[in-house]
């Protein structure tokens, strides 16, 4: 029996657990491994961008609301020695109010422009294109009928993105109440946040979210003030020269100046447009009204407001707004600024933090 007991022994202890194919021992091997996962994670981040493009927006879009939301309210209390609840509240009623008495004083006679716009649009419209006809340009007679037809329905597939009215109006509604629920208490939500990091990454974090905030205020209120600007200015010039539906093109020009580069060049070929239907005279005075108004805004306004916040380059705003409009949709044009500044701030900051520890 013990000789039996010895043997069982004696090959319990030949017998070595092998190594399975998931271990690895080579450090070589392992680096290469750990750099496969991070290739493959990023890629699953990106699709998962993709995938959740919608809801990413709009939690985005609520963000940036509630910067704006806070922006004020730290404004009125420079003013106001009333607690923050209040002072948020009148800057919210302030800014529902505003946009309620544009709905239903002006939007009548807005409505019947938007329409003359349209029908002014349309002829000169089709009158570029018999220009273009006659100067071999395009195809002659049902061809560049088509040809038209073929451009509308690019613009109309690009505008398919915003979605049906209804889906609009929630989407909408779903930014307005995230941007109000972290305005309320920005705190919880950055505590939030910071309790899912390392206890000694926090304070980075926290430095980095208040520069990103200081930041997005100063460029949102830069963003209001130029929108302003370019509409009331637009609005006056084309008044002072005959221009037609001069409130409708300041309103659209002041919209627009939320978008850098492409709201200009919209709102200009909308204005020309305009001015040409009325007369040569017209015409020309409402592209003088948009290169002085561009101009002004381009070295005057933009630079001050550049100087006080992040200065962006304006081929790198472009391009974020061609690629988070095409990814993204309407939303993603809309906000390729604030998230390139704020991408801008994060990583000016992550740069620094290396100096401030060696430093500490």
């Amino acid at each position: 029996m013990a000789r039996a007991a010895r043997k069982a022994a004696t090959a319990e202890v030949r017998h070595v657990e092998q190594p399975g194919p998931t271990e690895f021992h080579d450090p070589r091997l392992v680096i290469e491994v750990r750099r496969a996962a991070v290739w493959l994670g990023m890629a699953l981040l990106v699709v998962g961008v993709i995938v959740l493009a919608q809801p990413l927006m709009l939690i985005i879009g609520g963000l940036v609301f509630s910067v704006i939301l806070d922006g004020g309210a730290r404004l009125l209390g420079r003013f106001l020695p009333i607690g923050r609840g209040w002072r948020l509240a009148l800057v919210a009623l302030a800014g529902f109010g505003f946009i309620g008495w544009v709905f239903y004083y002006a939007g009548t006679t807005l409505a019947a422009q938007a329409e003359a716009l349209r029908i002014v649009i349309t002829e000169q419209a089709s009158r570029l294109m018999g220009v273009a006809s006659g100067l071999g340009l395009v195809p002659e007679g049902g061809a560049a009928t088509n040809l038209t037809t073929q451009v509308l329905g690019g613009v109309g597939r690009l505008t398919s993105a915003v979605g049906s009215a209804l889906g609009a109006l929630t989407s909408m509604l779903m930014i307005i109440v995230i941007g109000i629920f972290i305005a309320m208490e920005p705190r919880l939500y950055d505590r939030g946040v910071a309790w899912m990091l390392p206890v000694k990454h926090r304070t980075r974090f926290y430095a980095i979210t208040s520069r990103v905030g200081s930041t997005l205020r100063r460029l949102l209120a830069g963003r209001l003030v130029g929108m302003a600007f370019e509409g009331v200015f637009t609005f006056l010039m084309l008044m002072l020269g005959g221009v037609p539906m001069a409130a409708l093109l300041g309103l659209i020009t002041g919209l627009l100046a939320f978008l850098p580069n492409i709201g200009a060049i919209i709102s200009g070929v909308l204005m020309v447009a305009v001015g040409f239907s009325a007369g040569p005279g017209q015409g020309l005075w409402a592209i003088f009204v948009y290169f002085f108004v561009q101009n002004v805004d381009g070295y005057l306004v933009v630079p001050y407001i550049a100087r006080r916040t992040v200065d962006l380059a304006p081929a790198v705003v472009l391009a974020a707004q061609l690629i988070f409009g095409a990814l993204f949709g309407i939303l993603g044009l809309l906000l390729a600024d604030p998230i390139v500044a704020s991408v801008k701030v994060a990583l000016e900051e992550l740069s620094r933090a290396p100096e401030t520890d060696g430093a500490d």
